[in-house]
């Protein structure tokens, strides 16, 4: 197992031997294949070489998200989509690289998603600006995983993105079918996407802050 041969995208193993270990401690859901943390731990060393091989060669390609439907406190469900383990490591690798590329970029109190930001630390810088001003801006996205634009959130990405191998993963992510409880499959028709990726909240994060940049800088 050579894993120091170069490669079209440069993605090296060991960031894969950390993905995993990051996603490990995570969910036990299986996706559509129905592959257990068990199973995958019982050949893991071959199993991390052929996710490596193929985000390396760019032959990776997602498999469909399993949706499942929890419910919500106003009685109605939530969707959330459960990708494969091996989806789950493949996208744990390219949140990694983006977020070393791009945190920098986020106001200093933006604390969802991002690494080594806590709620804790929300709540106190809240509790400051709590002497500081007497207004406070209370805002939500309508359905924003259920409706976001596919080609807003690509054009975001690629604004603070050089790399096309990020951006061809992130579109093949958001390309993926979903399929139901019933075992339906349903393309994404060029939006949405599902709660319970990896890389969902990264992607979206980015959407939601750069897209507004992305238009005034072209002249839209």
């Amino acid at each position: 197992m050579d894993v120091n041969v170069k490669r079209p995208v440069p993605i090296e193993f060991k960031w894969v031997v950390a993905a995993y270990g990051k996603v490990r401690q995570g969910g036990r859901a299986m996706g559509i294949d129905g592959e257990s943390w068990e199973a995958f731990d019982a050949n893991v060393q071959d199993n991390l070489y052929v996710i490596w091989n193929r985000l390396s060669c760019g032959s990776y390609h997602p498999q469909a998200v399993r949706e499942v439907e929890i419910p919500k406190k106003d009685g109605t469900l939530r969707k959330l989509g459960i990708p494969t383990l091996r989806d789950r490591i493949a996208q744990q690798v390219v949140k990694a690289y983006m977020e070393k590329r791009i945190d920098s970029l986020f106001h200093k109190d933006s604390y969802g998603y991002r690494p080594l930001k806590s709620a804790h630390q929300a709540v106190k810088t809240i509790l400051s600006n709590c002497y500081k001003q007497d207004w406070v801006i209370d805002m939500d996205i309508s359905k924003f995983f259920d409706e976001i634009d596919h080609g807003l959130m690509l054009r975001a990405v690629e604004h603070v993105m050089e790399e096309k191998w990020v951006c061809y993963y992130v579109k093949r992510w958001l390309e993926m079918p979903v399929k139901d409880k019933d075992g339906v499959m349903h393309a994404k028709g060029g939006k949405g996407t599902p709660q319970g990726g990896v890389i969902t909240p990264r992607t979206q994060f980015i959407t939601f802050f750069f897209t507004p940049i992305f238009y005034f800088s072209n002249g839209y």
